[in-house]
């Protein structure tokens, strides 16, 4: 493979030469090591990666192999709770975010290089799983993660898909309140909690609690379904003070044609009685009532769960139906 003319073949479907696309994997990886590692907000590390004159293929590969191993220690040794910027959709990235973006890159830019250059070229199906349940989470999958990877980002065709002619990846939703980060978690997180797992979080004792078990397998079936839209999915809420996951609150799915979304939510026991859920649920609400699509959140609470009304009506909510067991609320925008 390196002893072709990269400069001469350009990649498969792209503007670029082979080596201009090896260059820029090179490049995509350095600068998602410098965002974890430099931690900007709002926009990137101004820096730029400059490969010397005279440098050969084999050369270029190393360079890749050299970013690629800056990107995996910066991913091993930051924190959790850290996020940087990154543009898409929400302005911002975690490590297990740019670490998918990252393998993405090395995947599919792999792949143009080698159609470009007439090699047959497939990755682990567990290295395009990986990549789909995290930064593509409104891709149904397919019966093969490397074709459906190839189809999500217009580069193969599914039977029964329409062809890809835009795309982008999408890193999870954080929603911000006083004490407390609403995390928004992706398919593989979903997965391993439904799974009686943790989700990637270090959860209080207790936690997590049932309902939130219960909502991650919902993401699960909505994902499988082609359905879920991942920013009216669940959220973890996650404590500030000590990075501990202390519950779970979400939507039931997105707005409805009058622009009504219904939340729920539960707390590990070890959490209660701290205005935990109270302070996230008006983040919560807020934050879909900001948007357009959004006239009402709605939530639902058995008559006799007296401690779920008190967190409604602290909220904002007020009531609004009632059966012999159940009470509906609603926050108006």
């Amino acid at each position: 493979m390196t002893d072709q003319d990269w400069e001469r073949v350009n990649a498969k479907n792209l503007d670029w030469s082979c080596r201009s696309t090896a260059q820029h994997m090179a490049e995509c990886l350095l600068a998602y090591a410098g965002q974890l590692t430099g931690r900007p907000t709002d926009s990137y590390v101004p820096f730029e990666l400059v490969v010397e004159d005279g440098t050969d293929n084999d050369g270029v590969l190393h360079v890749i192999e050299t970013t690629g191993a800056l990107l995996t220690a910066a991913v091993r040794t930051t924190p959790r709770e850290v996020r940087a910027f990154h543009p898409y959709p929400f302005r911002s990235a975690n490590r297990v975010g740019f670490a998918a973006m990252g393998v993405a890159e090395v995947l599919l830019h792999t792949h143009d290089i080698a159609e470009g250059l007439g090699i047959t070229y497939e990755p682990p199906a567990e290295l395009c799983a990986y990549v789909l349940t995290r930064i593509f989470p409104h891709v149904q999958p397919g019966p093969d993660h490397w074709r459906t990877l190839l189809w999500a980002t217009g580069r193969g065709e599914l039977p029964g898909r329409a062809p890809v002619t835009e795309w982008r990846w999408s890193n999870n939703l954080v929603v911000p309140a006083e004490r407390l980060t609403l995390e928004g978690i992706t398919p593989a997180a979903a997965a391993d909690l439904s799974a009686g797992g943790d989700g990637g979080f270090s959860w209080v004792e207790g936690g997590p609690f049932e309902g939130t078990r219960e909502a991650a397998g919902m993401v699960v079936k909505a994902y499988e379904s082609g359905v879920h839209r991942p920013e009216w999915g669940v959220f973890v809420l996650v404590r500030r003070e000590d990075d501990r996951a202390v519950g779970g609150m979400g939507f039931h799915g997105p707005p409805d044609e009058d622009g009504r979304v219904e939340v729920g939510y539960d707390l590990a026991e070890g959490a209660r009685g701290n205005g935990y859920a109270t302070e996230a649920l008006r983040a919560l609400s807020a934050w879909a009532l900001a948007r357009d699509d959004v006239r009402t959140v709605w939530a639902t609470t058995d008559r006799d769960n007296t401690p779920s009304q008190r967190v409604l009506t602290r909220a904002g909510f007020r009531p609004a139906t009632e059966d012999e067991e159940q009470l509906g609320y609603e926050l108006r925008g």
